[in-house]
């Protein structure tokens, strides 16, 4: 089965613990907990804000932590994920520590039968008010999510994010394009938590069903997104 989940927000290592916040007491145990229902065959998309590592180094306990859990994960960049570096070097860092089950969604697109799993990060921007350095990085996003998208070729795509494309009454017009012309049918995506959660936008809009899959949002249980 395919599964999302985002936000994990680990801190094994790092003196970051989410604990403090409201909703999040015990949550490395509940993400164990959560994950329980996967099987090693199954896959899981965790949609950024992985760990508050700030490198590879730094994010070891936790990656190590995600490769215990059962099944597949495929993860793709959050605003948080500071230890973030190249395919290579992060693949490499895998390698040499025997972290076996996870693969970086990045420029690329992986399958689960015949369903595509295409995504990037995102970004929150609007052109009225947006500095250049956010269109410069919105205009990357955006050469990545469809180079992403081509790669799935004619299969049915569901596109995995970090930033919610829609929320509240922002849309980000330029991806919502990208899913309209590459035919997505289902979104997920993380980022907002606490009260913020009740402006997120889910369901059906537009021919897209969107799902909003922070981790405190989902109880820390990863979402079945696909059979």
């Amino acid at each position: 089965m395919l599964y999302a989940i985002g936000d994990l927000h680990l801190s094994l290592t790092s003196n970051k613990p989410m604990d403090a916040f409201p909703g999040w007491n015990n949550y490395v145990e509940r993400i164990r907990e959560g994950f329980s229902v996967l099987n090693d065959d199954d896959v899981c998309v965790i949609c950024g804000d992985l760990s508050w590592g700030m490198d590879l180094e730094g994010s070891r306990e936790d990656f190590l932590f995600i490769d215990r859990l059962p099944g597949k994960k495929i993860i793709l960049k959050g605003n948080h994920d500071y230890w973030w570096a190249t395919d290579t070097k992060t693949k490499k860092f895998f390698a040499a520590n025997d972290i076996t089950t996870i693969d970086i969604l990045h420029n690329n697109c992986f399958f689960y039968g015949d369903i595509a799993v295409c995504g990037t990060r995102g970004w929150f921007y609007e052109e009225e008010t947006g500095s250049e350095h956010d269109k410069k990085v919105m205009n990357r996003e955006l050469i990545r999510l469809e180079t992403s998208l081509k790669a799935a070729g004619d299969s049915e795509k569901y596109c995995f994010l970090h930033y919610p494309p829609r929320y509240n009454d922002y849309v980000c017009g330029e991806i919502t394009e990208l899913l309209a012309r590459y035919g997505v049918t289902k979104c997920f995506y993380g980022h907002i938590h606490g009260p913020g959660r009740r402006f997120a936008v889910c369901g059906d809009v537009e021919g897209v069903e969107y799902a909003m899959v922070s981790a405190d949002h989902l109880g820390f249980k990863p979402l079945l997104a696909a059979k």
